[in-house]
């Protein structure tokens, strides 16, 4: 498939920013339990700020790769039965809890509603990062399964493709975690950053399983199938018109694989080797600067990979054009 980079900024930024929430609303139930120091209403107040800036930041990015942006509405009308349509209601949804979640802890209305076995303090903020986490886990599900859905497409249809949105994403927004963290100058760097380095490793295993699973497959129709010739050295000599198409330039990618295995080589560096060297050793070194040179070099390198996720995507429509075209 050919890569839109609308749809990759869209799917990359909104990944970092679900990851942002989930880690700042796992930090807040820490500190609830007593297991991290408490923050202040500013920490959570900005960080869901940058989170929902992340968010618009992919919607805005969705809409350059739409033909006419002013029916964009229509998009959520086919719920029932369409993924895309799910996302299109599960995105603003998601920003609008992160916003009053933000908003709530920036107000400091955090008094006790009621509490829980003598020991658990729940407030609005609580409530509303509850409803929020699970709008984040359904907008990760919504995203993954646009691809994962595509029986067509046999490098996407497959479980794996939903792991892998939903670790990367939150182990980039761990990782922004544990960089506003360092960058606020407060003692939850190495909590983020130890739970970014866990799921960085785990999108290490699942990623890792889908390139092997990909190089794999093989397709099951071929020239001499489309055409019901079974001659052993069937070749293709031509597309069949001169100038390109719709179907040339949207469904083929045109990238050569030495240009293919340079992109991959790139994103195994970037999102998985380097930032779990740089979070470590700052701990080392105890520096305030690795953490966010980490999740700078992760996000680049996220990037790479969903670039290099959609031309892993191999159409049917490729077997009559293939690299011709």
């Amino acid at each position: 498939m050919h890569p839109a980079f609308s749809v990759i900024f869209l799917t990359t930024l909104i990944g970092v920013g679900q990851g942002l929430v989930l880690a700042l609303f796992t930090g807040q139930l820490y500190a609830l339990a007593n297991l991290l120091p408490p923050q202040s209403s500013e920490f959570y107040g900005i960080g869901s700020l940058v989170a929902l800036l992340l968010l618009i930041g992919g919607l805005i990015a969705s809409f350059f790769h739409l033909g006419h942006p002013e029916r964009a509405w229509r998009a959520a009308a086919q719920w029932r039965t369409s993924w895309l349509s799910r996302e299109v209601i599960a995105l603003p949804l998601s920003m609008a809890l992160i916003a009053l979640y933000g908003l709530l802890h920036y107000l400091q209305w955090t008094s006790p509603l009621f509490v829980v076995g003598d020991t658990l303090s729940v407030d609005l903020t609580l409530l509303v990062g509850a409803f929020g986490t699970l709008a984040t886990f359904g907008l990760f599900l919504c995203t993954a399964m646009i691809y994962a859905s595509l029986r067509f497409i046999k490098a996407w249809h497959s479980p794996l493709t939903v792991a892998n949105f939903a670790l990367l994403g939150i182990a980039s927004g761990f990782m922004l975690a544990a960089a506003f963290s360092a960058h606020q100058g407060n003692t939850l760097v190495a909590f983020y950053g130890t739970w970014a380095v866990v799921a960085t490793l785990l999108a290490t295993i699942t990623r890792g399983a889908t390139l092997y699973r990909n190089s794999r497959f093989r397709c099951k129709v071929d020239l001499q199938s489309a055409i019901g010739v079974h001659h052993s050295r069937l070749q293709q000599k031509a597309q069949g018109f001169m100038g390109g198409s719709f179907n040339t330039r949207e469904f083929f990618h045109g990238r050569s694989e030495t240009t293919l295995r340079l992109v991959r080589l790139g994103f195994l560096l970037l999102v998985f080797a380097a930032p779990l060297v740089l979070i470590l050793l700052s701990y080392a070194i105890e520096s305030a600067r690795l953490p966010i040179a980490a999740f700078v070099i992760q996000y680049l390198g996220l990037i790479l990979e969903r670039y290099y996720f959609f031309t892993e995507a191999r159409h049917p429509q490729n077997l009559y054009y293939q690299s011709i075209a």
